[in-house]
């Protein structure tokens, strides 16, 4: 995963590409460590088009505020530099393939 540090970098990404993950993270969250290579590895084999970014959340106080994120980790995916869904803290992998799945098809192929 690309790490995002400003603003200007989060638009650039959400506005260039047509699917997008971002992924808030912390370094002391065991949680954080342990879904992001299970997402990441998940997300590569089964979506190539998607492009992975990570903003760490105690690091990027304010940017991370200007998404609105309360509790790590959290998913956001966009397509077509819109919102598109929402996972916070306790996901299931299965699921969120599942659910990303038909709009990704629509967009990306």
């Amino acid at each position: 995963m690309i790490q995002l540090e400003n603003f200007q970098q989060v638009e650039e990404a959400i506005n260039n590409n047509d699917a997008v993950l971002i992924y808030f993270s912390g370094e002391n969250c065991s949680v954080c460590k342990v879904l992001k290579p299970k997402i990441e590895e998940e997300v590569i084999k089964n979506f190539p088009n998607f492009r992975l970014y990570e903003i760490k959340t105690d690091i990027y106080k304010e940017l991370t505020s200007q998404f609105t994120v309360f509790s790590i980790p959290t998913t956001i995916i966009f397509f077509d530099k819109k919102e598109f869904k929402r996972y916070g803290r306790n996901m299931s992998i299965p699921l969120f393939l599942e659910e990303i799945q038909r709009p990704y098809n629509l967009m990306c192929e």
